[in-house]
């Protein structure tokens, strides 16, 4: 007699337990006379199916599955009836694996539990070898296992793995009602327990993703295990099981291009057609096996293929990591998680609040009277860190209108401040153009999205690769006069591929297009459209043409018309697009050639525009004759923001007051201009409410007399509120570790203009400051000035999105010589932030 093909597993009187997926004795282990053939006729009608059906037509990918499911369980159930498997014999078959969700593709494995209520051994062990061996010798992949209701849930208990499987069970054929405690009890096990089992699920995704990659970024994805793939879906079914979330967290099917379940059918058609092409069980899809599968399921060949993948995987990739968030804010709480209370919410910007480490809109905040509140929304969490709800998406992309044109300023500030924010702004992007929005805000990115690249030296898609574009050039902010036309540059440098044509010319017509609608100066779209025409040119002819030729670079420069600040944009684009393309892209050669080239044509360009003073309003001159304090506050020219004019008495440490006492009044310094006449100050500040209405232009005054006077220290109080507005930017993990969520970019840059023709001993210059922006930013800038003997004569000051470019006319008592000068850069770069730590250097102490 045979040894028992099932092992043993548990202690106790039952011996039949699981043994290794698609293990099991041959048809040379035992006779196979006495055991029926029915299992041949199985495989036969498999192999009719996938050569094209009863009747000659080749079944299309979701009949082919439903056509193998109902196979498979006619079988299953014919079989069982034969060997007495009925609704009282104390038996069931159970499904689970593609024949439990209803997904059985061409060559998946057969995942079977025989149940039994604790059924003499010996007839379980017969009714088994009758159920398995004729599979067996079919040679049909069978992953089985043998158990009573007890012991199916003990194993439930400890393997994931095993738990996840049993979610997905379902009736085959037998006792139903035993079949139903399992499913029943799995499910019940698995709610009442989800709290102890919520990291390993996350850890386990986690290292499946870091095994087998991005589906949406690679040329051959895992389809099942690759992250946006189908083991994703099956993770968000068991969160929806514990009821943690629904079952689309995030994209229904009314979000663009179908939502979660359409990408679920569109992946499981690829699947269902990469196995019939390749004959056998296969994950990976390879590249040899692409133009047929596309042409298959009449997509197209296989960068269209890719595409269609890539858009499957990124909606599923961003609708688990949605499922995630609200499955881990509604876990059960316990310990001191109890004590906490409700979670408050904290305003962060006009309409937008922080709730429970997600951005939301605020309860008054009306989408369909704000066009801006969707940059604004987007802007908080970038530079927060936190995501945005998928209540708040789903809330804007229903009822928020589109900006008019041109785009109000703000609306131009908060993309910038989007746009600034490096790698944050990432996940934000995503999930704006997973739910529709960011194409509203850019119609022209629809012919980028998810397009594959026909280069192989590419990582990302080009729609990623744009955003990763930024990314990099947002570490490179403060080495450029303009961080805004570098960061709209690198968003839209690459924005003319996938519509015929030299991509540089026809992105350079749609980037013109672009900068009109979001209201730049006719002067900046001409940069912004030269940016893009020219995007290649450095690299290119530092590459391929010989450097010590004056005629190379003089080309250089007559393309660029000798605009010396085009070539600096450009110099920094082409190293963050090098960068952003993939690794090995850009190096030491590259890097040298480019710089070369570079130096040499600003040799031939030769010159720099110095910043020049704004011109004083005549009737501010006139109000300064009375030696008062006078404030007015005026709406500007676009929404939610005013301009703050002031006039004084040009007392020493008076700018600092100024700008102190309006960042105490959450006021945010877009622009200033800042001059002097017969003694009197006149200073005007474009603003901008961090949330909320303006102050009275009174309270400003009072504020302002009292700071003048000695009263109140703007800089001690402004340091106490940026104190605690880092303390309310710092998330919790669900391990309580604290996490900063704000960085600055790029490291600062002082640059120096002399404008007396470089007599220093006169000791006036033009400081510049290329920076982070950070709470009370030009107050402390005064203050710094005014304690290291430098007297500013006017400024003119920009914050454009998250960085400033302020520049400074000063004069130094001592006449300004090089040791003043390094103290005074060194006090400067004291007070503005430091650059962000890299993930390999230990931060600061």
């Amino acid at each position: 007699m045979r040894s028992d093909p099932h092992g043993s597993a548990f202690d106790g009187p039952d011996p039949v337990a699981t043994t290794a997926a698609g293990s099991g004795p041959s048809a040379s282990a035992g006779p196979t006379s006495d055991r029926p053939g029915e299992a041949h006729d199985l495989a036969r009608a498999r192999r009719q199916l996938l050569a094209g059906g009863s009747r000659n037509h080749r079944l299309d990918a979701p009949s082919l599955r439903h056509a193998l499911v109902d196979l498979h369980e006619f079988w299953l159930t014919t079989k069982g009836n034969e060997l007495g498997i009925r609704p009282d014999s104390g038996f069931a078959i159970v499904a689970v694996g593609g024949l439990g969700r209803r997904e059985m593709l061409p060559y998946s494995d057969l995942d079977l539990i025989l149940l039994h209520d604790d059924v003499d051994p010996a007839l379980v062990s017969e009714v088994a070898d009758q159920l398995w061996y004729p599979l067996w010798d079919a040679h049909i992949k069978l992953d089985h296992s043998v158990r009573t209701v007890p012991q199916a849930l003990q194993v439930a208990s400890t393997d994931l793995t095993a738990t996840l499987g049993m979610l997905e069970a379902r009736h085959i054929a037998g006792d139903v009602e035993l079949s139903h405690l399992l499913i029943g009890g799995v499910r019940r096990q698995w709610r009442t327990g989800i709290r102890s089992r919520f990291d390993e699920l996350v850890d386990q995704a986690r290292t499946r993703w870091a095994r087998s990659g991005q589906i949406a970024h690679r040329a051959e994805p895992d389809l099942k295990n690759g992250r946006g793939g189908l083991r994703d879906v099956q993770l968000l079914n068991a969160l929806s099981i514990a009821q943690l979330t629904d079952g689309m967290p995030g994209l229904g099917p009314d979000a663009p291009g179908g939502g979660l379940a359409l990408a679920h059918r569109r992946l499981l058609d690829v699947r269902t057609e990469l196995h019939r092409v390749a004959g056998r069980s296969r994950d990976q899809l390879r590249a040899q096996d692409a133009d047929e599968i596309g042409a298959a399921l009449r997509i197209g060949d296989r960068f269209d293929l890719a595409r269609t993948l890539s858009d499957c995987a990124r909606t599923i990739g961003y609708s688990v990591d949605v499922g995630l968030r609200t499955a881990g804010n509604s876990l059960p709480r316990r310990g001191l998680s109890k004590l906490r209370g409700i979670p408050v919410r904290r305003p962060i910007d006009e309409g937008v609040v922080e709730h429970a480490g997600e951005v939301v809109l605020a309860r008054d905040a009306r989408p369909k009277r704000d066009p801006g509140l969707v940059v604004r929304v987007a802007a908080a969490s970038a530079t927060t860190g936190m995501p945005i709800s998928a209540s708040t998406l789903g809330r804007l992309s229903d009822s928020a209108p589109e900006l008019r044109e041109p785009w109000p300023k703000g609306a131009l500030s908060d993309l910038l401040v989007l746009l600034g924010a490096g790698s944050r702004a990432i996940p934000t992007i995503e999930a704006l153009d997973r739910t529709g929005l960011w194409g509203r805000l850019l119609p022209e990115w629809g012919a980028v999205r998810d397009l594959p690249p026909r280069d192989a030296v590419h990582t990302w898609t080009v729609d990623r690769h744009l955003v990763e574009t930024v990314a990099q050039a947002g570490g490179m902010a403060t080495r450029v006069a303009r961080p805004d036309l570098l960061l709209l540059g690198a968003l839209l440098h690459d924005i003319g591929k996938g519509r015929g044509g030299d991509h540089s010319e026809v992105g350079a017509e749609l980037a013109a297009q672009i900068g009109g609608r979001l209201g730049l100066w006719p002067s900046d779209i001409t940069l912004l459209t030269e940016m893009v025409r020219h995007h290649l040119l450095l690299a290119q002819t530092a590459t391929r043409r010989d450097l010590d030729d004056p005629a190379t670079v003089q080309m250089v420069v007559d393309k660029l018309g000798g605009d010396a600040l085009l070539l600096e944009l450009l110099h920094a684009l082409a190293e963050a697009d090098s960068l952003a393309t993939g690794p090995g892209v850009w190096g030491d050669w590259k890097s040298s050639l480019i710089g070369e080239l570079v130096r040499r044509c600003r040799l031939t360009m030769a010159g720099e525009t110095l910043p020049v003073p704004d011109p004083i309003d005549p009737m501010l001159v006139d109000l300064a004759a009375d030696g008062g304090v006078h404030v007015a506050l005026d709406p500007g020219t676009s929404p939610h923001t005013y301009t703050v004019t002031v006039v004084a008495p040009d007392t020493p440490g008076l700018l600092s007051h100024e700008a102190g006492v309006l960042a105490l009044n959450s006021l945010r310094v877009l622009s200033a201009s800042l001059g002097s006449h017969g003694g009197a100050a006149i200073n005007s500040f474009v603003v901008a409410p961090r949330f909320g209405s303006p102050p009275q232009a009174g309270l400003v005054r009072q504020e302002l007399i009292r700071a003048i006077g000695g009263e109140i220290d703007v800089l001690d109080l402004l340091d106490v509120k940026e104190e605690e507005a880092l303390a309310r930017q710092v998330l919790e993990d669900r391990t309580g570790a604290a996490v900063p969520v704000q960085y600055s970019q790029a490291p600062p840059r002082v640059i120096w203009f002399d404008v007396t023709g470089g007599d220093a001993s006169q000791g006036e210059a033009i400081v510049e400051l290329r920076a982070e922006d950070r709470l009370g930013m030009l107050s402390r800038l005064a203050r710094v000035f005014e304690r290291n003997g430098a007297d500013v004569r006017w400024a003119r000051v920009s914050t454009l999105g998250s960085s400033v470019v302020d520049a400074f006319c000063i004069s130094m008592a001592d006449g300004g010589t090089r040791a003043r000068r390094e103290q005074l850069e060194s006090a400067i770069l004291a007070v503005v932030p430091a650059p962000e730590p890299r993930k390999d250097e230990p931060a600061a102490e």
